[in-house]
């Protein structure tokens, strides 16, 4: 249980890292910020999918 609450926030974490690197990279190099979008939007889901999961194991206890 406290390993998908531990990957759920990690991949938070690799979202705004992520974010941050789309703002920086946005002037400079735009084909380097859509892979930062690309990893963004992959963590965001991932975490909400994890979220997803980890309520309904909690509830099935």
């Amino acid at each position: 249980m406290k390993s998908l609450l531990i990957s759920e926030i990690l991949y938070w974490v690799i979202a705004v890292i992520s974010f941050f690197q789309i703002f920086q990279n946005w002037t400079l190099n735009k084909n380097k910020a859509y892979i930062f979008i690309f990893f963004a939007i992959l963590s965001v889901l991932m975490a909400l999918f994890r979220r997803y999961f980890r309520n309904k194991y909690s509830q099935n206890k």
